[in-house]
C-alpha cells in the first residue's frame, strides 16, 4: 500500500511507505532550512526521564545475555514503554515548512517571519516551522550580538515575543526554528516550542555543537562562542508528541531513537547546513532517522531559495505502519539497550 505524494520538485519516493517522513532542503547558503520527520513509537526501550543527559549503546556479550540463544525468544525482548502513548488532539493535519533568506538586520528578520508563519497558516497549517538561527547570521562572530534572553522575554527577547504572540493569535503550534540564547554568561543555540495559547512549552538547546576542520574546505567550531545543551527534549502539543533536534543533532542516532522511545509521534529537526558537508547528507540524513525509526517517505521538498511548503500528516497510518514491520517484537533487547547513564547511576 503506498501513501499519497506532495511535491513542489525533485519528488523522492522511498520504494517502501512504511511511515512518512517530510524531508526539506536548501542548496543555498543564504537559505536557512528547516528538516522535519515524523515516525512513529517502537515501544521497546523502557526509559523516559525528561532529565535524561547522557545517550550510549551498550552491547552485551552473548555470555551475559538475559537469555541464552536456544531459549530467546523475539517477542520477550520488547520493553513496554515507560509511559502509556499520548492520544494527540489533532490526528490529522496540516505542517507548514518555512525557509528563509536572513539579512544582517534582525528586526528585518523577525518580521519576515513572522509574515512566513501567517502564510503558512493561512494555507491550512496548524504546525509551523522555521529553520535555524533565522534571526541571525550564521557565524561566531555574529551570535553574541543578536543573542537574547528567552527566559527574561518580551523586550530581552523580540523574537521570541513574536513566535508567542503569532501562535496566540493564529492558534497555531510553532516550532520556532532556533536563535542564539544567552543565559548568563553562556549563550546556546536554542529551538523554542510554543503552544495554541501562545505559551512556551519547551525549550531546546543544540547538543551537538558543529565543530568541523576540512582542510582548504571549511573550518567552524560552534564552540568557540556557544555551550552545548544537556538534555534531550520531547514535548506534547495539540499535534502530537515532539522530539526535537537542531541541524547537527541529525546526525546522532541514539537521539532519535530516545525519542521514539519516549513516543514520540514525530520529530523536528531545524537546520541550517553547509555547503561542503551539507548537500551529500542533508537529505540522506533525514532519509536514515526515517530508517531508523521505520522507513519513511517524502511528502514534500523544495528547492534552493526561500519558500513555505505545506503537507499533511496523518497518524492514522501509524498502528498499520507497525504492524507490518512488527520491529518491536523482533529487537534482540537480550543483546543490546539503549541505556540512560544518569538514571543507571542513580540507582
Amino acid at each position: 500500500m503506498k501513501s499519497s505524494v506532495v511535491s513542489s520538485k525533485n519528488l523522492i519516493r522511498l520504494q517502501s511507505a512504511i511511515s512518512r517522513s517530510f524531508l526539506q532542503h536548501s542548496s543555498k547558503p543564504i537559505s536557512q532550512t528547516p528538516f522535519f520527520i515524523p515516525i512513529f513509537p517502537t515501544n521497546t526501550i523502557n526509559l523516559y526521564n525528561q532529565r535524561y543527559q547522557n545517550l550510549q549503546i551498550q552491547i552485551r556479550s552473548n555470555s551475559s545475555s538475559i537469555m541464552s540463544s536456544s531459549a530467546f525468544k523475539p517477542e520477550q525482548a520488547g520493553l513496554p514503554p515507560a509511559l502509556p502513548l499520548p492520544s494527540p488532539l489533532l490526528t490529522k493535519f496540516k505542517i507548514g515548512i518555512c525557509q528563509l533568506a536572513v539579512t544582517p538586520d534582525k528586526e528585518r528578520n523577525i518580521q519576515h517571519a513572522r509574515k512566513a508563519i501567517e502564510e503558512a497558516a493561512q494555507k491550512g497549517a496548524q504546525l509551523v516551522v522555521l529553520p535555524e538561527i533565522w534571526n541571525s547570521p550564521y557565524s561566531n562572530d555574529s551570535f553574541p550580538v543578536y543573542a537574547e534572553d528567552i527566559d527574561a522575554g518580551h523586550d530581552a527577547s523580540p523574537s521570541t515575543a513574536m513566535l508567542s504572540e503569532v501562535s496566540s493569535r493564529l492558534k497555531i503550534t510553532v516550532v520556532g526554528g532556533s536563535i542564539p540564547e544567552r543565559c548568563g554568561d553562556k549563550l546556546y543555540n536554542t529551538c523554542c516550542v510554543f503552544g495554541t495559547d501562545g505559551n512556551l512549552k519547551a525549550k531546546h538547546r543544540k547538543i551537538h555543537l558543529f565543530d568541523i576542520d576540512i582542510p582548504g574546505k571549511i573550518t567552524f567550531m560552534e564552540s568557540k562562542t556557544l555551550t552545548a545543551g544537556e538534555t534531550p527534549t520531547i514535548v506534547d502539543t495539540d499535534v502530537g508528541r515532539i522530539g526535537v533536534g537542531i541541524c547537527y543533532d541529525i546526525r546522532f542516532q541514539e537521539l532519535a531513537m530516545i525519542y521514539a522511545s519516549r513516543g514520540a509521534h514525530l520529530l523536528c529537526y531545524p537546520g541550517a547546513f553547509n555547503m561542503t558537508t551539507g548537500p551529500l547528507h542533508w537529505e540522506l540524513l533525514q532519509r536514515a532517522r526515517a530508517v531508523d525509526n521505520q522507513f519513511g517517505e517524502v511528502l514534500a521538498t523544495t528547492e534552493h531559495d526561500e519558500d513555505i511548503i505545506i503537507a499533511e500528516i496523518d497518524y492514522s497510518i501509524l498502528e498499520q505502519r507497525r504492524a507490518n514491520l512488527p520491529l518491536a517484537k523482533q529487537r534482540r533487547g537480550d543483546l543490546y539497550q539503549l541505556v540512560d547513564i544518569r538514571r543507571v547511576g542513580a540507582h
